[in-house]
């Protein structure tokens, strides 16, 4: 009798693993297709209306321009403690500096402002001299106003004290009103800036006499 050789039928892989391994494979291929190079994204934009301008730029007629172009005048509570030293200071500085003449225009009627209220001198024509220093220098911050009507103002108050208790002062003090009728109330040439220099040197030395009791 011949013999029968009989083998056994190898298994199939299971499909499982089949699976798993094609799942792998996407895997893989997804990770390397679909990934992101950092170096490649492109920098985040500043938001709509937040860009940085240069370090050295500044904008047109932005506040940062206006205060590098003219130096700021002196502050309120700087003019009320204005004293006689600190105009003749003034006075005695450059004429042709920015907001030379008005800076000491206003510290010459902070000062003037004070003494009109001494009560020696508070008489009905200071007080009105006063009101009218005060209304003619309430807008000296304004562009291209002039500080004419302010000196006008300024040398007939001191004149009005000198008249009241001062009359050692009246040679200076009628020159001082005299050159207030000459003056531009500009800077813009040195003839105006000699009168500017002059006119608050003048008001320097009254004021200094005027800060004085009365003989």
């Amino acid at each position: 009798m011949a013999d029968i050789n009989i083998q056994r039928k190898k298994s199939a892989p299971s499909p499982w693993i089949l699976v798993l391994l094609a799942a792998l494979a996407l895997a893989v291929a997804a990770y390397f297709f679909l990934r992101t190079d950092p170096a490649d994204e492109p920098a985040t934009a500043p938001p709509v209306g937040m860009e940085a301008a240069p370090a050295d730029t500044v904008a047109p007629g932005s506040p940062t321009e206006d205060a590098r172009a003219t130096p700021p005048a002196p502050a309120a509570d700087d003019l009320s403690n204005a004293t006689a030293e600190s105009l003749a200071a003034q006075a005695a500085s450059d004429p042709a500096a920015p907001n030379y003449a008005l800076n000491g225009l206003q510290k010459l009627s902070g000062i003037l402002v004070a003494l009109a209220d001494r009560d020696d001198l508070r008489v009905p024509t200071i007080l009105e001299q006063r009101d009218n220093l005060t209304s003619a220098t309430n807008r000296l911050g304004e562009p291209n106003a002039s500080l004419r009507p302010g000196f006008v103002a300024a040398a007939a108050l001191i004149q009005a004290m000198q008249q009241k208790a001062y009359p050692a002062l009246e040679g200076t003090v009628n020159e001082l009103v005299s050159l207030a009728g000459q003056m531009s109330g500009r800077s813009a040439t040195a003839a105006d800036q000699q009168q500017n220099k002059q006119f608050l040197t003048l008001a320097a030395d009254a004021v200094r006499v005027l800060s004085e009791p009365a003989q």
